[in-house]
């Protein structure tokens, strides 16, 4: 993978939701377009992972398994201005 993430976050032996409400927090204090990958067990995580991205700003242009190790890169969207 290329993606050079700009923080990397380990939620490996979470269970479900955990892995998902970690990266809302962590992506929370990233900048728009800076990127987070994840690292999760929890086979639900490839499924919450798609619909959180699918209902948010945010993009998803990369996600793969590898070694029972699930792995997702996030770029962070820019928020509406208000």
């Amino acid at each position: 993978m290329s993606l050079q993430p700009d923080q990397v976050l380990d939620v490996c032996g979470l269970p479900c939701p955990l892995p998902l409400l970690k990266a809302k927090q962590a992506l929370s204090r990233l900048e728009a377009g800076q990127v987070l990958e994840v690292r999760a067990t929890d086979a639900g995580s490839w499924r919450d992972f798609a619909t959180y991205i699918e209902q948010s700003i945010h993009e998803m242009p990369a996600r793969e398994e590898r070694d029972s190790v699930y792995f997702y890169w996030i770029c962070k969207g820019e928020e509406p201005a208000t």
